[in-house]
């Protein structure tokens, strides 16, 4: 099936507001789908359906595909395209609003996996959603600018480690998967992008107090050049001092260089007089 023409035929017109860059190549989608152990035991969300390249993988190993798409124009090509496509579905909403337990609870499955390819600005957002509303999902993978990609696995020390890396990886053992050049998306980006698979932690950190925690990490961050003697002056300083003293570090350090765990530590003791 060409997608290219069934695209043209309807008189489909690209929108830069929904990022739309459509991946085609066989072998990359291949790579993303096995990426996901994929079973038919699994119902697979997926945000941004596209020209559904994708979802026709996906839908091959998974017991169900749910897709989201935003733009409602693609309702006719993707109807051609799916047509003998019989467990999938696809919703035209934007995901951020929906509900997703109502969505899903018509489905039977034993895990969830959410597939999608996103602009980088709504990637945290859906992730966040899935977090809120308490959704038990496996895996996510998806792919994203390459810069945010490196954002989100940034290992402590680096310039990319920031609060964003410490929240998603509270949640999820994240990892980058592969890279993606620009050169195989229709029509081509200007940039390029990388595949970012997020496993579910089996066992998260001990807090205390999640909301301190991550106002703390942020706080942390608020100015990267400063240390956290400047950055948390609002907080007890000689009690996070002691606290870093165990790990041979002090307040004279960047937040950068404070990894989740010792973040935890700091948070625990000080939310003990919250």
């Amino acid at each position: 099936m060409d997608i290219k023409k069934i695209l043209k035929e309807n008189e489909f017109v690209f929108k830069k507001k929904y990022g739309q860059n459509f991946l085609l190549d066989q072998n990359i989608l291949n790579n993303i789908v096995n990426l996901g152990n994929i079973t038919k035991d699994t119902l697979v969300i997926e945000i941004g359906v596209g020209a559904a390249a994708l979802t026709k993988k996906i839908s091959e190993k998974a017991k169900q595909v749910l897709g989201y798409e935003i733009d409602l124009n693609l309702k006719k090509p993707l109807d051609k395209i799916l047509e003998e496509y019989k467990n999938v579905d696809v919703i035209y909403d934007d995901f951020l609003n929906r509900n997703i337990k109502e969505d899903i609870k018509k489905y039977q499955y034993k895990n969830i996996m959410v597939v999608a390819n996103l602009p980088y600005y709504i990637t945290t957002p859906i992730i966040t959603k899935f977090i809120d509303e308490k959704i038990n999902v496996e895996k996510i993978i998806v792919m994203v600018q390459k810069e945010v990609a490196d954002r989100f696995s940034a290992m402590p020390g680096t310039k990319n480690y920031n609060s964003l890396t410490i929240f998603l990886n509270y949640y999820f053992d994240v990892k980058k998967a592969f890279f993606v050049s620009r050169n195989v998306f229709y029509p081509k980006p200007n940039v390029d992008s990388a595949v970012v698979v997020f496993n579910k932690k089996q066992e998260k950190l001990k807090l205390n107090n999640e909301t301190h925690f991550f106002k703390l990490v942020k706080t942390a961050f608020t100015q990267k050049r400063k240390t956290l003697k400047n950055n948390l002056i609002d907080y007890d300083l000689n009690k996070v001092n002691n606290i870093l003293k165990t790990f041979n570090k002090d307040i004279n350090q960047r937040a950068e260089n404070i990894t989740i765990e010792e973040f935890v530590k700091i948070s625990n003791e000080l939310s003990k007089e919250k």
